[in-house]
């Protein structure tokens, strides 16, 4: 626990990476919210979800599983009487995943002429086969 910092007496405590992925243990569990460090081994028992569901999640960044689920205003205050500090600033940019790359597909629109095309080609089409059966009919 020597990387453990303090920035003041008031102030928040700093945990680094490291020190929060070895508390992944059944003595102790610890997750990471917002870049606040949760001690959640005594509510394992009574979490809803199951104790499973936080275990997959100690040691490391449970943000998005935490949002994903849709948490009650009642569950995130419960949380914030886990909180036990916060994770170290130079230990933020490990756990930030990239950013997705959304990719866009442009439908490309045939020109209006197009879309005039296949009728009158087919009406054309019609047309002849009934002047060739008119035609027949008369001879």
């Amino acid at each position: 626990m020597g990387e453990t910092e303090d920035t003041s007496p008031a102030g928040p405590r700093y945990y680094r990476l490291s020190e929060i992925e070895d508390q992944n243990t059944f003595k102790s569990s610890w997750i990471i919210i917002h870049n606040k460090v949760y001690d959640v081994t005594k509510f394992l028992e009574e979490h809803p979800g199951g104790e499973e569901v936080l275990r997959e999640q100690a040691g490391g960044d449970a943000t998005e599983s935490f949002e994903d689920v849709g948490h009650s205003t009642d569950a995130r205050e419960m949380a914030d009487s886990m909180v036990i500090g916060e994770l170290h600033p130079d230990d933020r940019e490990k756990i930030c995943k990239p950013e997705e790359i959304r990719v866009t597909t442009l439908e490309v629109e045939p020109s209006w002429w197009f879309n005039w095309l296949i009728p009158v080609l087919a009406a054309a089409i019609v047309t002849l086969m009934y002047r060739i059966y008119i035609a027949e009919s008369e001879v």
